[in-house]
């Protein structure tokens, strides 16, 4: 681990940031363009001591995990994220991990839209990150570990996956999860962890297992859905989605579909603004 290497590394990543870059206020009182340490932690979901104590060379080896959030906090590119790694004593991610990391062009496209709903996912519909329009939306969707992080697992082993759109939207959910997963596999053949995924939904669905043996195929790039919201009730929202190049990521934009739609989404901002003002 180079220590000192690290936290200069760190620190001028930070202050390269404006806070504006990352969805923060950038205040009259602000004596430096860049960010606070509080806000490099607050973003990274760790302690303000822990990054102080980064940024001097006093901490322990940061995790892979930390590492990561870190990343994401500082907005780095993919070669400043490897850097970050090798600078912290550990090997990168390798290919398949550092797919579940969000791209850091994306993640700034989900900081310039602070009032629609956007996320980050993966091929196989592993939500990587959320802007805090889709968090009030839809929730956490970043929490899963282990095969509950992919959509489509969870939409056909756990019900509560299912609530949160009315029941007579069930069957096309479950078609357009299924035709999409197929198209990942035949890009992503021999992946030990597309193999499993279908395996182990074959094992414990019978709907998907019926599904799967049509073979239907499609990659959802446009699509109308309702969301049923527990504040504020179903939200008519028209989904967009852009696939990078390669497409491994997507970047899922939502917009209220109707002026009903428009004023749901609009009274859950308020509540979420009350919310956190209480906090």
């Amino acid at each position: 681990m180079q220590r000192e290497q690290l936290a200069d590394f760190l620190r001028r990543r930070r202050e390269a940031i404006r806070p504006g870059e990352v969805g923060l206020a950038d205040g009259p009182r602000r004596r430096t363009a860049g960010l606070r340490r509080e806000e490099v932690a607050l973003l990274a979901g760790m302690s303000v001591d822990y990054v102080v104590r980064l940024e001097q060379g006093r901490s322990s080896q940061p995790s892979t995990q930390l590492l990561a959030a870190l990343a994401r906090a500082l907005r780095l590119s993919d070669d400043e994220r490897t850097h970050l790694f090798h600078l912290a004593g550990h090997r990168p991610p390798p290919a398949e991990g550092v797919a579940r990391l969000a791209r850091a062009g994306l993640v700034r496209l989900l900081d310039l839209l602070p009032d629609t709903p956007a996320m980050v996912m993966s091929d196989l519909g592993e939500i990587l990150a959320q802007n805090r329009a889709s968090l009030l939306l839809s929730g956490d969707l970043t929490r899963f570990t282990g095969l509950r992080r992919f959509t489509v697992y969870r939409w056909f082993t756990d019900p509560a996956a299912r609530a949160v759109h009315p029941s007579d939207d069930e069957d096309r959910h479950a078609r357009g999860h299924v035709a999409d997963l197929r198209a990942a596999t035949g890009r992503r053949a021999g992946d030990p962890v597309v193999t499993e995924l279908v395996s182990r939904l074959r094992e414990e669905s019978a709907q998907f297992r019926r599904l799967w043996e049509e073979h239907e195929v499609a990659v959802r790039r446009a699509d109308q859905k309702t969301l049923v919201n527990p504040r504020v009730g179903p939200i008519l929202m028209d989904c967009e989605t852009l696939v990078t190049p390669d497409q491994g990521q997507q970047l899922l934009v939502l917009t209220p579909a109707n002026a009903e739609a428009r004023e749901r989404l609009e009274l859950l901002r308020v509540l979420g603004t009350e919310e956190f003002a209480q906090a």
